[in-house]
């Protein structure tokens, strides 16, 4: 685990009324589609499938009335977001007795059969979709009042009486995204067009009043997953609104020593949390620049400039008068989950990243960028001076450790030529294809990306087809939050129980796609 939860009771934050009160004008209107086709399955072992475990149809229909110890499955054939409704009825004596039932609501069709009982993992349990419910007088329509992330809706009859039995009908769900739905670009290869709609339909469930980064789980905006979701958004869905929405809510919840919080909560009020990530927190600044190469919004650049500015300020606080760049324990770099591999020369690559696209920011809005070109040609003199090994091509960290993600980052900062990003993506390759031990999305996603930017375009769809297409393959009607093809078991959180299957920043094949592919 390379994540632990940090607590800060003495951080004060600048709260910008003018840029919150963009964020509250930009808030989407969110759509409601009522979906009710609704089909009876049953969890049947499959090794082909995720956790073993596959589904079938059961023959039967709504007449059916169920008693203590019985059970029903509900697949409403494609994953929502939304809240659930059913009709009961008593059948039999008069009821004698209050109905008591389980609803258990599940992504995956390894989620039915779990047993929370059994959770051992770090997050909370109070994440789990399950509620117990008691109904004394029948017959009644059930409306579950929170919001749930589904496709498989499991109905536990805990208890009636020996007197009478209940029957269910009529099970609806109100979908709920603030996205409506989008045309399909044409894509002859067909496992890739299928991989584009499961991403587009990934990153449709997570667009609500702003890009959550899990339906299921965490629930609120993230700065990560937010880079992310807004590049695929402009290849597809075009909110332009809710992006805005969530740079003002970033810019507008501020620490006041400049940094940026990695997320932030918009309910019951707007509260940032107090949770610190170096690369996030600079992030901000690159989904700014990914906005304004979208919409060309100056008078918006104008007002957040001085924000992104201090959050540059910030976080070059860890960069040396050399140019390095130095990890602090408090403000971490997160890269990916896994915690196998130095991250600190990562970390000079995103600033160089970063400080690439502040200095373009600047003078689209007329500021003196003098200052971060010269921290931006030491930060690259140091990595080509100390770190990079042009015979070998690779980029080593200041340990002499030689790790993927590094080369991938470096690739992105543009540090190098065409030629030698090139060079340095099939050293890559060379060393560490297969992929092992990167555990998310997210940094499959930067690996892909760096293949296409150095021209490995065949490379860089195949990995796509091996990664997010065998999330596909293990029953995925949306892309998880964290996989590993060779541990697909695996979970950061201790107990796959929590993990999300559907979540913001594995969405971007829509992005990687309508870009390198189309």
């Amino acid at each position: 685990m390379s994540f632990s939860f940090q607590v800060h009771r003495d951080l004060q934050f600048d709260h910008n009324k003018e840029l919150l009160k963009i964020a509250e004008d930009n808030t989407p209107e969110l759509l409601h589609t009522l979906k009710t086709d609704v089909y009876f399955v049953k969890c049947v072992k499959d090794s082909s499938k995720l956790g073993g475990c596959g589904i079938q149809p059961v023959d039967t229909d709504w007449t059916r009335s169920y008693g203590k110890g019985d059970t029903l499955v509900l697949d409403f054939g494609e994953h929502i977001t939304g809240t659930f409704s059913i009709d009961m009825r008593s059948v039999g004596s008069p009821m004698d007795a209050p109905l008591y039932i389980g609803i258990k609501f599940c992504e995956m069709p390894c989620e039915i059969e779990e047993d929370s009982k059994n959770y051992d993992g770090w997050l909370s349990s109070s994440w789990f979709q399950e509620e117990r419910i008691h109904k004394d007088v029948l017959p009644c329509t059930l409306q579950m009042e929170r919001r749930y992330s589904f496709r498989y809706v499991r109905i536990d009859v805990l208890d009636t009486s020996p007197k009478w039995k209940v029957v269910f009908a009529r099970p609806s769900a109100d979908a709920i995204s603030c996205a409506k739905d989008a045309d399909i670009p044409e894509i002859e290869d067909k496992e890739l067009k299928k991989i584009y709609t499961t991403g587009l339909h990934t990153l449709h469930e997570c667009m609500q009043d702003v890009f959550e980064d899990g339906p299921k789980r965490d629930r609120r905006l993230w700065l990560g997953d937010l880079r992310l979701q807004a590049l695929s958004n402009y290849a597809s869905y075009k909110k332009i609104d809710i992006v805005k929405r969530c740079i003002a809510l970033f810019c507008g919840m501020r620490c006041t020593d400049g940094r940026i919080p990695a997320n932030v909560f918009v309910k019951p009020e707007y509260i940032p949390d107090d949770t610190f990530l170096y690369d996030y927190s600079l992030f901000l600044i690159n989904t700014a620049y990914d906005y304004m190469q979208e919409t060309n919004d100056i008078p918006f650049l104008n007002t957040i400039y001085s924000v992104l500015k201090e959050d540059m300020d910030a976080c070059l606080q860890c960069v040396d008068d050399t140019g390095r760049f130095h990890m602090q324990e408090n403000f971490p770099v997160f890269v990916d989950w896994s915690n196998t591999f130095d991250k600190e020369v990562c970390g000079s690559a995103i600033t160089i990243y970063a400080l690439r696209q502040l200095i373009v920011l600047g003078k689209q809005c007329s500021q003196d960028v003098e200052h971060y070109e010269c921290v931006l040609h030491l930060m690259e003199e140091e990595v080509r001076n100390h770190l990079y090994d042009a015979d070998k091509h690779v980029v080593r960290c200041y340990t002499g450790e030689v790790n993927l993600a590094t080369q991938v980052w470096m690739v992105l900062s543009s540090t190098f030529t065409e030629e030698e990003n090139h060079a340095i993506m099939q050293e890559a390759m060379h060393r560490f294809f297969p992929v092992e031990g990167i555990a998310t999305p997210y940094m499959y996603h930067h690996i892909t990306e760096a293949l296409f930017v150095s021209g490995w375009k065949e490379e860089a769809i195949a990995l796509m087809k091996s990664y997010w297409g065998k999330m596909i393959d293990l029953g995925g009607d949306t892309f998880f939050e964290a996989f590993d093809p060779n541990l697909p078991d695996y979970s950061p959180y201790g107990s796959t129980m929590i993990n999300s299957y559907c979540h913001a920043w594995s969405c971007t094949p829509v992005y990687l796609i309508y870009k390198y592919v189309l």
